[in-house]
């Protein structure tokens, strides 16, 4: 059988060598590539449980992959940036927090405390955040991880509308290793601790 597991977040001073001092890019990318979904094969073998490796099905999802935007808020002005003017497509899903399975087979993930991941490395004499960054918990001044201090679109002087892209409800295709993962707009923006199915 397929396992969706969610990387909900990292321990900066613990994945990396030397923790976050000194604080640069490559750690940045390495903490991004630890957030997310792995899909993973798993198989009963003389009665014990194991990966199946090598599988066709076994892939990460991280802070950097290509997703989709879809639903009602797909293309809102809210949601375009300098890199994707449409409002459209978006890198990466974090903070992915409980999740399930939906009754046709793919896996919902949910993006919980992403106001961790946007803060500014302006100064801040006063703060300027909207009603939405304070409501969502973003920081007046640097985050938690520190990603905007090597990647602007984590900036949210600079990027404004690059923290309204998370916060969604993900869905996933556990079955097909080359499909897009979508942020399903129609199902609300918060910070969400779980999504799951039942038929009743």
């Amino acid at each position: 059988g397929l396992l969706a597991i969610n990387h909900e977040y990292t321990d900066d001073g613990l994945l990396h060598a030397g923790g976050m001092d000194p604080w640069n890019a490559a750690k940045v990318r390495k903490s991004q590539a630890a957030h997310g979904v792995s899909v993973i094969e798993v198989q009963l073998r003389d009665g014990r449980w194991g990966v199946v490796r090598p599988s066709k099905h076994a892939r990460r999802i991280t802070a950097r992959t290509p997703m989709r935007i879809a639903g009602p808020a797909a293309g809102h002005a809210l949601l375009r940036t300098a890199a994707d003017p449409a409002g459209l497509e978006v890198l990466g899903t974090m903070n992915n927090c409980s999740g399930g399975r939906t009754p046709w087979g793919t896996y919902l993930t949910c993006e919980e405390n992403f106001n961790n991941n946007f803060g500014t490395t302006l100064e801040v004499q006063k703060d300027t955040r909207t009603q939405a960054l304070k409501r969502y918990g973003i920081s007046p001044g640097a985050s938690a991880y520190g990603w905007e201090k090597h990647q602007t679109r984590f900036d949210y002087k600079k990027e404004p509308n690059e923290a309204n892209r998370f916060g969604w409800i993900v869905e996933i295709d556990p079955f097909d290793p080359e499909s897009t993962p979508i942020k399903r707009t129609a199902l609300g923006r918060f910070k969400h601790e779980s999504a799951a199915w039942t038929l009743s």
